[in-house]
């Protein structure tokens, strides 16, 4: 007689892509407007910055516990730790970000900058064709200029 195990398989999976997916919502949240960013007034890569203004403590302590943890540590832990930190963790946004719309575009321009170059692109076409209307529309003949 032979036995399906089907269901401890699949309930094994779907406990992993729980797991996945609550690492990957951490992450995204980590480095969401609600997480930090690097900094761009920062030394090298902007992350020890980034770190010290979220946690609202001093840089210069920050600096010195990384860099006691570097020598502790050797190169390989912590420097690779602050590099993978300085590639994943997006840069600190320009101008402030007033509300949701601008928090959006930030988010989309980040991820795939192709697409928010295209929106910024549609965005002045369409400024361009008002423009275009407006001047046809006063230079017609139909126009009174008094």
């Amino acid at each position: 007689m032979r036995r399906h195990h089907g269901h401890r398989r699949n309930y094994k999976f779907k406990q992993y892509k729980r797991h996945y997916n609550g690492l990957r919502d951490r992450l995204s949240a980590l480095t969401s407007s609600q997480g930090f960013y690097r900094s761009r007034s920062g030394i090298f890569m902007g992350v020890c910055q980034g770190l010290a203004d979220y946690f609202n403590i001093s840089a210069f302590w920050l600096r010195m516990i990384t860099l006691v943890l570097f020598l502790f540590t050797g190169f390989w832990p912590m420097g690779v730790m602050y590099i993978v930190a300085g590639l994943l963790l997006k840069m600190e946004p320009v101008s402030p970000l007033r509300d949701e719309k601008d928090q959006e575009f930030y988010d989309t321009y980040t991820h795939s900058r192709q697409s928010a170059i295209q929106r910024v692109k549609r965005k002045f076409e369409n400024i361009e064709r008002r423009i275009q209307r407006m001047e046809h529309t006063v230079t017609s003949r139909e126009f009174d200029w008094e």
